[in-house]
């Protein structure tokens, strides 16, 4: 088990989207000022607690169709989050116990709770790095130099509500082609993506709340989260609303849910 040797400040003087992101979810490891920016996001649309739970819905079940459908053993998870049980490495651990899974973030506050993601099987790995999905090259450097992941064996790579957050001045599509760029034949992007296509009204005030309180976000249609998978074959069903991507698999008691309450497309594809 490996973590990041970068340690900062927490910067408590903004709000950051992952600790936002904990408050929709009910979590505790937050403050006040990401909590103030959460609600003014959640008055525009109230909706942003069901799309929190949804997108973490979606994670354990690309989860579970990637390591029983495809065989996938390994994954590198980018935009992590404060650690909600259960984790990436749980469930896929709980597939198949060797599984080993990389988790990269950049806000310090994930890093002081990362242990919780490190608590692995005996048969499988788990390690955090500190890195920023905007410079992809430093971010590979440092999961390449974990030891954790085989490069020479199929990964996957999650992206959960992450790419809404990388703007147009980084060029997105540049750095989840760089992500994609090492992996080999096999590997897997499992993604999903916030869109203004079924409401934009109400997102293109989400969009602004986020942008007001310092967190750009840029969100996109169901063709330009497609350009996302360029060149991967997409798996059943495609590119689609969060809670209806292999719906059958959902919770029973999971509830009917319209697609403008989370507006969260989602989408797996394989690498050739």
């Amino acid at each position: 088990m490996t973590t990041s040797q970068a340690r900062r400040d927490l910067d408590t003087s903004r709000p950051h989207s992952a600790r936002m992101y904990d408050y929709f979810l009910g979590g505790k490891d937050h403050f006040e000022i990401d909590k103030e920016a959460a609600l003014v996001a959640a008055e525009a649309h109230p909706g942003l607690y069901l799309t929190a739970r949804e997108n973490r819905a979606f994670m354990q079940r690309a989860t579970r169709v990637l390591a029983e459908e495809h065989g996938i053993r390994q994954w590198l998870d980018i935009g992590t989050g404060i650690p909600t049980e259960p984790n990436l490495h749980q469930i896929a651990q709980s597939v198949v116990p060797e599984a080993r899974v990389v988790y990269a973030d950049n806000d310090p506050l994930v890093l002081k709770y990362a242990e919780r993601l490190m608590r692995s099987t005996t048969q499988g790995r788990t390690a955090y790095i500190e890195a920023d999905a905007t410079d992809a090259d430093a971010l590979m450097s440092a999961v390449e130099d974990s030891g954790v992941l085989d490069f020479s064996r199929p990964i996957a790579l999650s992206l959960n509500a992450l790419m809404h957050f990388i703007t147009e001045p980084h060029d997105p599509y540049s750095i989840v082609r760089r992500l994609l760029e090492p992996l080999p034949a096999g590997s897997a992007l499992a993604m999903n993506h916030c869109t203004p296509d079924f409401d934009p009204g109400t997102w293109n005030q989400v969009a602004e709340a986020y942008t007001n309180s310092g967190t750009p976000v840029k969100f996109r249609s169901h063709s330009d989260v497609g350009r996302f998978f360029d060149g991967l074959d997409l798996i059943e069903p495609g590119i689609v609303c969060c809670h209806r991507w292999r719906a059958a698999e959902r919770a029973a008691d999971a509830p009917e849910i319209a697609d403008a309450e989370i507006s969260l497309l989602a989408g797996v594809g394989i690498k050739r």
